[in-house]
């Protein structure tokens, strides 16, 4: 059996958006399942639209996904040699031929072709010129298309495809400036390349027939297909801008692990069972191309978002605190002053679905806060919680050491020992430790705010209150 080659050839003229990595996944799991190459190819050919940022863009995307590629990234531009090489020989064998019609002259020929009802085509006209050149006309380079016949491949995903040739024209394959076009290019390269499957998107079916010919004029026979539907929105729509993040770093700068966006891409219209949480291994293990789905998919936000937050609850402190890290620094919040960033997650794991909410509600374990939330103070700092403050601040000041389990048993003690219950005992704690009613567990919160922070803080809390009964006394 030939080894499995696969590749992703990406054209450098935007970002790497939700549905090219889509299709670099599916390709990268095939040829790891198999035991095979993952090439990069750039396509790059159109020198007015790509651009270096472009590729950059793309490469960060796969390095941040962890798509590692093992040959490439390979660009188009850097092989116009061979591609004219390839054109000449075709030339020379009749399989390809000069065309001297103007723009002007093709156009005519369209709006005829759609006054007839007819669809609009090359019809052919300097197939068999054997005169000599058009002058003043840089002709462009036509592939001569069979004129019968049927192209037919079986499709992994879509199955077996038949297309008649008399439905395909001949197509360019050279401008008349002399750079090659798409179909050609590809044609080429996964020759040259030894790719044996093809995994792309759907929207490149119409030219797999076109490709195939070029294939077989050329002496091979074609690659494996297999042609990935789209994705559509929330609104049944084609995924496009409008419905909100496309490019995959735009996923990072809003908190979400690799690991999750590449187990909802890899959900995108094939599943295994019932299961939803697959590490890569398991994506490896068992993904089959031929189970992805002949119908889009449609990419729900909400289910991203759950499936980060499996990911964060569950996956290795250390791991999830590496990648929160820059996020912390984009909050303005400086790590090195508090907590470490592996106790916070642990800490906050629950109550964060993506990397970005935890490092927001993380700023009050850094830093000071300027106020109180004004209805939790009102209900939680009246005058009898003063008492309250000042036995936690005697209780919490002799604990030792400073944890969870120490830190809940002195809170609870102190409920005890003022007849209280623990709710009455944690909230004006909670309240005076991060300025508001929400928290981790109190124990939790404690410990990562640290004993000097907690303790300045119910003092601050208590002054709060004292200042608060004066002014109400003076009035």
């Amino acid at each position: 059996m030939s080894v499995v080659r696969t590749r992703f050839a990406p054209s450098p003229t935007g970002f790497l958006h939700i549905g090219g990595a889509r299709t670099a996944l599916f390709s990268w799991l095939h040829a790891r399942k198999h035991g095979g190459p993952f090439v990069l190819r750039i396509e790059d050919t159109d020198r007015e639209r790509s651009t270096q940022a472009s590729v950059n863009a793309i490469l960060e995307g796969m390095t941040w996904l962890g798509l590692d590629y093992d040959e490439g990234p390979f660009y188009q531009t850097e092989r116009f040699d061979r591609y004219r090489e390839v054109i000449q020989s075709l030339l020379e064998q009749g399989k390809a031929y000069r065309c001297y019609c103007t723009r002007e002259e093709l156009e005519a020929l369209r709006e005829e072709q759609m006054r007839l009802g007819i669809k609009p085509r090359y019809d052919g006209r300097y197939r068999d010129h054997d005169g000599p050149p058009r002058e003043g006309v840089e002709p462009v380079i036509r592939f001569r298309n069979p004129l019968d016949g049927n192209v037919v491949f079986d499709d992994q995903i879509r199955g077996r495809i038949a297309i008649s040739n008399t439905e395909l024209d001949d197509l360019i394959i050279a401008r008349s400036d002399g750079t090659p076009t798409y179909n050609f290019t590809v044609v080429v390269d996964d020759i040259d390349m030894n790719i044996s499957h093809v995994i792309r998107g759907d929207d490149h079916i119409n030219n797999t027939p076109r490709q195939i010919n070029i294939f077989r004029a050329l002496g091979h026979e074609p690659p494996v297909f297999g042609h990935v539907p789209m994705i559509l929105g929330d609104d049944g729509k084609r995924l496009s801008k409008r419905h909100g993040a496309m490019s995959v770093m735009d996923y990072h700068d809003l908190g979400f692990l690799p690991e999750a966006v590449l187990n909802y891409l890899v959900r995108l219209g094939w599943s295994y069972g019932d299961q939803e949480v697959f590490s890569v291994d398991e994506m490896i293990e068992k993904f089959d191309i031929s189970d992805v789905n002949k119908a889009a998919s449609t990419f729900n936000t909400e289910k991203l978002l759950w499936l980060n937050h499996q990911y964060i609850m569950t996956g290795d402190p250390q791991h999830v605190a590496r990648y929160l890290s820059p996020h912390m620094g984009r909050a303005g919040i400086d790590p090195s002053d508090g907590p470490t960033l592996t106790d916070l997650v642990v800490g906050l794991r629950e109550r964060a679905r993506t990397l970005v909410e935890m490092a927001e509600k993380s700023r009050c374990f850094y830093q000071e806060f300027d106020q109180y939330d004004e209805k939790a103070a009102s209900k939680n700092f009246k005058p009898e919680a003063k008492p309250v403050l000042e036995s936690l601040h005697t209780a919490l000041s002799a604990v030792s050491p400073w944890s969870g389990e120490t830190l809940h048993q002195a809170v609870q003690d102190t409920a005890e020992a003022l007849d209280l219950k623990l709710g009455k005992v944690a909230q004006p704690l909670r309240v005076a430790a991060v300025g508001g009613p929400i928290s981790p567990s109190i124990d939790v919160t404690l410990e990562l705010l640290g004993r000097e922070r907690t303790l300045a803080r119910i003092q601050r809390a208590i002054h709060w209150i004292e200042q608060r009964q004066a002014s109400a006394s003076d009035s």
